[in-house]
């Protein structure tokens, strides 16, 4: 007789992740672009202070995202 196993179902791409501006402190949501690989690194502009700050994106084999900013 045999068994049916169910899939484990991988957890959706996560499509945003927030992290707090160094400069100002507020927390900011930005879009993650999962298809541009799993560490990226771009500088973004805080839209409260507008202060150029140095956005890391780390995405892990389950397609969470950890996102956190540093001053350019």
């Amino acid at each position: 007789m045999s068994e049916k196993r169910r899939k484990r179902r991988k957890p959706r791409p996560q499509g945003e992740a927030s992290y707090l501006c160094d400069a100002c402190g507020e927390q900011i949501v930005i879009p993650v672009d999962l298809s541009a690989g799993e560490s990226q690194q771009y500088v973004e502009d805080c839209p409260i202070c507008c202060r150029p700050m140095l956005v890391h994106v780390d995405v892990d084999e389950e397609g969470r995202a950890r996102v956190w900013a540093e001053r350019e």
